[in-house]
């Protein structure tokens, strides 16, 4: 399970976000199945037609949430107590990345690591490809000042004792 806090677009069909940049930040849940047989390091992609969820990574839930509810999930999670109840992982992809590597790498990350805090995915809106870097440091630049809001309104929240941030590039 994790959370999304994004600067990326809803796509036309409100079930993805986009590598296009959203004039506000989203916010979404998230639950990835990881295969059984998953090996450390790895996102098992399918080569071809419907992931099974047996050998390859897949989004097996996602709903999109408000600011109050993103947050209030956030509080839920850090109150419900457990291993590591008071921290939450921040994950800021690098450049090159579309949205959906983003999720199935922080998913491998938490998997792999065996994070049992809140997980929370910084997307922005990369465009993906590596001759596109310019629009990719001009779109991180662009959602700077979300990441600090983000990180910002994490830290109000009751319970929260640490924040780790976990930047890739």
């Amino acid at each position: 399970d994790m959370l999304v806090a994004t600067t990326r677009a809803r796509a036309a069909d409100s079930t993805v976000f986009t590598e296009k940049r959203a004039d506000h930040i989203n916010y979404a849940a998230m639950q990835v199945s990881i295969p059984r047989n998953h090996k450390a390091g790895n996102i098992e992609w399918s080569d071809q037609g419907d992931p099974d969820p047996a050998y390859h990574f897949l989004t097996a839930r996602r709903e999109f949430l408000t600011d109050r509810d993103f947050l209030r999930r956030i509080e839920q999670r850090v109150m419900a107590g457990g291993p590591e109840a008071g921290a939450v992982l921040v994950f800021v992809h690098g450049y090159n990345t579309l949205y959906q590597e983003a999720v199935y790498r922080f998913a491998q990350i938490i998997h792999d690591s065996g994070f049992k805090g809140t997980a929370v995915l910084f997307a922005w809106p990369s465009r993906g490809k590596a001759p596109l870097y310019l629009a990719d440091r001009d779109a991180s630049t662009y959602s700077r000042d979300y990441l600090e809001q983000t990180l910002l309104e994490i830290a109000k929240l009751r319970g929260v004792n640490e924040i780790n941030l976990l930047a890739h590039s």
